[in-house]
């Protein structure tokens, strides 16, 4: 019975102790002396104990590694993204948006490329040549700011009249002004109706496009409210002169008149023509003018400039 005891000792002098793991106290020698069982069952157990510390120290490693590996896949799913607050500024013609830390602003271009083709050149309302559009609206920034480099406080209303350099301007007679507003309300029905055979209007505008072409009362009337409509870009209810640029800059080498009369639109001299201006302008009835822009807009997005 002594080699037993004695084997067993041996190993217990061997095995390392870890407070963690196990203490002498785990192996009473007093009852290692009382202990019947053959040598071979007391290793086996003694084998056991140690295989079981093992295996719980390798559970809590793996455990350990796996809780880093997901936080690793949640940040590479999820990384954190600083976002530009110019991403959702929209600055007007001739702005472009500055950024500092959390905040954005809108500021004047700080320069223009140089546009040597004639081709790149605009005329303005005041019949002066522009090197390019950009320089224009530069211009109107810097002086509707009131920043240096405003050469005019009045350009901070000027806007293109068409593209190419200025030419000898036609004089709209007394005359031709008198039947301008007959010819324009025609002129708008017509694309109006050319579009819709097109298929290239919204729904709203379909709509309002068969009514014209049911109910000679609405033809000049909705065709008037649909270029109004289509023409506020900004949907502030009001059209700017900058706004009129898609009516005035085809027609403006080929009318004489449309420069003078879009520019008697705007009765007040407040740089933005209503719906009241504009159907008084084409000679229409205030009360056939129905502003129908709401569904035009919620339906149809609209870029700001």
């Amino acid at each position: 019975m002594k080699w037993p005891l004695l084997l067993v000792a041996g190993l217990l002098c061997l095995v390392p102790l870890h407070a963690e793991d196990m203490s002498i106290n785990d192996f009473d020698l007093d009852e290692l002396a009382d202990f019947d069982e053959s040598a071979e069952e007391l290793l086996r157990q003694f084998e056991e104990k140690n295989l079981n510390n093992d295996l719980d120290r390798e559970n809590e490693l793996a455990a350990k590694l796996a809780v880093e590996a997901l936080d690793q896949q949640n940040n590479l799913l999820n990384p954190v993204v600083e976002i530009d607050p110019c991403e959702k500024m929209h600055c007007g013609a001739g702005r472009v948006c500055e950024s500092n830390g959390n905040e954005a602003k809108c500021v004047c271009i700080p320069e223009c490329p140089e546009e040597a083709e004639a081709r790149r050149h605009v005329c303005t309302n005041r019949n002066e040549t522009w090197s390019s559009d950009c320089a224009v609206y530069r211009q109107r920034c810097l002086c509707d700011t009131k920043a240096p480099g405003c050469t005019d406080p009045e350009n901070s209303h000027v806007h293109i009249d068409y593209y190419g350099p200025c030419h000898a301007q036609r004089e709209c007679s007394e005359e031709d002004m008198k039947d301008f507003p007959r010819r324009m309300r025609d002129w708008l029905f017509n694309v109006m109706r050319d579009l819709a055979e097109r298929d290239e209007l919204t729904e709203h505008y379909m709509q309002m496009e068969l009514e014209a072409e049911t109910n000679m009362t609405r033809r000049w009337a909705n065709a008037a409210v649909w270029k109004w409509c289509d023409l506020d870009g900004d949907t502030d209810r009001s059209v700017s002169r900058h706004e009129l640029f898609p009516i005035r800059a085809p027609l403006v080498s080929l009318e004489q008149c449309i420069a003078p009369f879009l520019e008697s639109c705007d009765s007040n001299n407040d740089h933005r023509i209503t719906l009241v201006e504009w159907g008084a302008c084409l000679e229409l009835d205030e009360t056939d003018l129905n502003e129908r822009c709401d569904d035009i807009h919620k339906s149809t997005p609209q870029l700001l400039g």
